[in-house]
Formats: C-alpha cells, structure tokens, sequence
C-alpha cells in the first residue's frame, strides 16, 4: 500500500467559484464596468471583448439571475478579496465545543468541588457542558444515588450560574448524562 504524503489539502475556507472570460457559459449577459456602471445586455463575445481591451477579466457575479450579471475586473485581485472576507468571517464566528466534566457514585467532597469550578470555567467561554455519570458493576443496582449525585452537580451549577438545559437527564447504556450551557 502506498502512503501519499504530498497530498493537496483542500482549503477549510468556504468561497464560492466564480467562471471567468471563457469558462462562461451564456450566450447573453448583464455587463457591469470596473466603477460600477451598467453597461446593459450584451453577448458574452463581446463582452470578453470589451474586459480584454481594458486588460481586464469578466466575472460572472450572480450566475442566478437571467441574464447572468458578469463585472469586469481584475480576476486575481477579486479572488483575494474573497478569500480575505472569508478568513475575517471565520475568524469571527465562534464554534460552540462541547466538554465533558466526569463524575462517580462515590466522589468526595473536594473532588465535586473542583469538578463545579471546572465546568464554571468552561461555561464562562461559552462552551456547552455534559456532565456524565458512568456507572459499573453493582453501582447500576444504585440508579438512586448516582441521580442524586447528578442532580446536586446541576443545582450547584445553578447557584452561581443560569443555566439552559439542552439535554435533560437521562440514562442511557449505564451512564447517565445532561448538557447545560450558559443561557
């Protein structure tokens, strides 16, 4: 088996394609001059024409609309524009993680308190928290005590915070779980 270690990665960037000069496809299109000026429906010849005699491209800019709207403009410059856009649009949008905080029948004290300063940390960033409880062996003949345990971690949570429950307690395969976030 062969390993490729010089694959191309594709971009994490979301940009959308736009067909230049020849790759477009309509016979007619709307033109729109490098300042902004309409310059009405044309054939899609002519319009190329028009973009190289200035020693710029044409850019279809909404395929949608019929006839298609194209702009004459530098293409290279316009794709980095894009790019650029689209990097300061990610970088601005905050992806929600989701933690997990652990806990046991049988924990102490000082344990179930680090546990809550923890998850108040994670709540502070914005983060979602699943707070679960797997049980074993003969714990699972003791639902009672690990729901008691579940539930005095949510209303210790709920003393310094308010809380939203996304996902209400439940057990599930010999853990139970609940997901709170900051509302």
């Amino acid at each position: 088996m062969r390993i490729h270690r010089h694959r191309q990665r594709k971009s994490s960037l979301n940009i959308q394609k736009y067909k230049a000069n020849d790759r477009i496809r309509s016979e007619e299109v709307r033109v729109i001059d490098e300042n902004g000026q309409a310059l009405g429906v044309m054939p899609t010849a002519k319009a190329i024409a028009l973009a190289q005699e200035k020693e710029l491209d044409l850019v279809e800019v909404s395929p949608l609309a019929i006839p298609p709207v194209c702009k004459i403009l530098d293409n290279g410059q316009f794709k980095y524009q894009k790019e650029k856009e689209a990097k300061k649009q990610k970088a601005q949008s905050k992806e929600v993680e989701m933690k997990v905080i652990r806990l046991s029948v049988r924990i102490g004290d000082h344990d179930f308190e680090v546990r809550l300063k923890q998850a108040g940390k994670f709540l502070d960033r914005g983060d979602k928290v699943k707070i679960e409880l797997p049980m074993r062996g003969r714990e699972k003949a003791h639902r009672d005590v690990a729901e008691e345990v579940m539930k005095r971690f949510e209303s210790g949570l709920r003393v310094n915070y308010k809380l939203r429950v996304d996902e209400e307690l439940k057990y599930l395969g010999g853990r139970f779980t609940i997901i709170v976030a900051k509302s």
